[in-house]
């Protein structure tokens, strides 16, 4: 059965699918969250948000897509970083659903999603970077840091050229609008 799950996260025309629909994903998921808020949850899922967002906005600073390897920013600390801040970043969304079954299974499937998208990514990173890159993996874990191998002088680098070319502050805005909408949507609720 687990093989039968990742053979659906790496099918090519499912991944298609979803690419073609992600807005359409994205909206309808900001819309059932709203239907099904609990504002009581609504500064802890922010500030979740908000610590995921933060994380891949620095992943957007420090990163040269397919040109260099990029072992700067979080990338000194793990090698997929822009996965941990997309895993908390929509975690802060579904705790505002304040459903432990909705968010076991949201982590079930993020799990599975990151597994398998990295797996593909690590593989295309390897052919276009060759052996830096093979060296880069024996010192940085994939998900948990390697501390003893770390090098701080350049854990702290952040290029705001890297951030607008990789469209980070898009990525912060939209954030930022979907938590204020549903702010003012909460205070619409209150106001009833």
């Amino acid at each position: 059965m687990i093989n039968t799950i990742h053979s659906l996260f790496n099918n090519l025309a499912i991944r298609k699918i979803f690419l073609k629909l992600r807005y359409v994903l994205v909206l309808s998921f900001l819309v059932a969250v709203a239907i099904h808020i609990h504002p009581e949850w609504l500064l802890v899922a922010f500030v979740v948000s908000m610590i995921g967002e933060l994380i891949q906005v620095w992943s957007f600073a420090s990163l040269l897509k397919n040109k260099e390897l990029s072992a700067r920013g979080p990338y000194v600390l793990i090698r997929n970083p822009m996965y941990l801040g997309r895993f908390l970043l929509i975690l802060g969304f579904v705790l505002l659903f304040d459903n432990p079954y909705t968010i076991a299974a949201y982590c079930i499937l993020y799990y599975f999603y990151m597994v398998n998208r990295v797996k593909r990514e690590e593989r295309h990173l390897q052919q276009v970077l060759g052996v830096p890159y093979e060296g880069y993996c024996r010192k940085v874990g994939r998900f948990w840091p390697n501390l003893s191998h770390a090098d701080y002088k350049t854990m702290f680098f952040f290029d705001w050229k890297l951030l607008t070319k990789n469209n980070g502050h898009w990525n912060l805005v939209s954030v930022l609008m979907a938590y204020g909408a549903l702010h003012g949507y909460t205070l619409y609720l209150a106001a009833q």
